[in-house]
């Protein structure tokens, strides 16, 4: 789909606008609860309770929230569709939530491996009171999942792992982001962001309008700036025909803020293309036994963003490390990275592989 056609938002965010009416989701009221990861960065958590499956817990990619699962501009989240089948659900904000005040803190994703999903997990079990739990994450929330486990992780019994795990395979324009974002770091620079509104200073209007001549095919060219923003700072993150035009007005209140530490961490781990600890040491892949779990690996077949071969390569990785029964992946047609969460028809092309494979572990 041309993205031109439908997608043709012109006008900055308005920020003193009176709010969008959204509609209810159809769960019950979640249930917040805060709690420390072992550094004493406040984190948080939102349980719904759908039922006695799971628990399973949601985790984030970076610059963005839980929302990510909640967003009411779906017809259906992938929230309220583990909640429908009887999930108790359980979405974290680990310290690169948005939502969170440490997401401007300087930070790596080594911090919410060995900090944030240790602290989280034990929380769930506690609450809970159940011996495990499901994961399913995305993105760099997957990433860091998957340092988690490799790290000594307990209390995980399966996982989905949506877009990438132990490798990561970028175009060359991201791979030459990738290098930019080591030099911004080292020029004072501390944080990104793709949210801008109609009170956005003169340099972040040249910017928006700079960023309109970011290469991209010419389908997924669209008018609005935090939707070129996102480009211009992670790559082209969806296929502009899978979002509804609601989620695409909706762009300012899934992204934001990203600090830069842990996007060098990550320009780190796009350069080794694998996963590397913050200096780029090989702290994690030493240890793929920890692994050895059921995962599903969920890939965009036109996932220009990271690559499909990079779960290609994790499941060759892995099964040669644990053998081949307790993996397998989930090749998506005609869906990107993160539309694979926030499609307007993920319900029914991407949430029931995640579906089957946590009741594949349920029974």
């Amino acid at each position: 789909m041309n993205a031109t056609s439908e997608f043709t938002e012109t006008e900055l965010f308005d920020r003193v606008q009176k709010p969008r009416t959204k509609r209810a989701l159809r769960a019950a009221s979640p249930t917040f609860y805060f709690f420390d990861a072992s550094d004493g960065v406040q984190l948080r958590l939102a349980r719904y309770q759908g039922g006695s499956k799971g628990p399973v817990l949601l985790s984030h990619c970076i610059g963005v929230s839980q929302r990510m699962y909640s967003t009411d501009t779906l017809e259906t989240n992938l929230l309220e569709y583990l909640y429908e089948h009887d999930y108790d659900v359980w979405l974290v904000d680990h310290r690169l939530s948005i939502e969170l005040p440490s997401s401007y803190r300087q930070s790596t994703m080594d911090d919410v491996a060995t900090k944030d999903y240790p602290a989280a997990v034990a929380k769930v079990l506690e609450i809970s009171r159940a011996k495990s739990l499901q994961v399913v994450a995305h993105g760099v929330g997957s990433s860091t999942f998957t340092m988690a486990m490799l790290a000594g992780l307990q209390g995980v019994r399966t996982a989905v792992c949506s877009q990438v795990s132990t490798d990561l395979i970028v175009p060359p324009l991201n791979l030459f982001k990738s290098y930019l974002t080591s030099y911004a770091k080292t020029a004072g620079l501390r944080t990104l962001t793709t949210y801008t509104d109609n009170d956005e200073a003169y340099l972040g209007r040249a910017y928006n309008f700079a960023i309109q001549f970011y290469p991209m095919e010419t389908e997924e060219r669209c008018k609005n700036p935090v939707c070129r923003r996102i480009s211009g700072i992670y790559g082209n993150l969806y296929e502009h025909g899978q979002l509804s035009a609601e989620t695409h007005r909706a762009m300012h209140e899934l992204f934001g803020v990203v600090n830069l530490t842990a996007m060098s961490q990550l320009s780190r781990i796009s350069i080794a293309r694998h996963l590397v600890d913050a200096t780029g040491k090989e702290a994690y892949l030493p240890h793929l036994s920890r692994l050895a779990i059921p995962i599903a690996f969920i890939h965009g077949a036109e996932n220009i963003c990271v690559l499909p071969e990079s779960t290609e390569m994790t499941m060759d990785r892995v099964t040669k490390a644990n053998g081949s029964g307790l993996y397998q992946r989930f090749l998506i047609p005609e869906y990107g990275h993160v539309d694979c969460i926030i499609g307007k028809n993920a319900v029914n092309d991407v949430y029931p592989h995640i579906l089957s494979h946590l009741q594949d572990s349920d029974s």
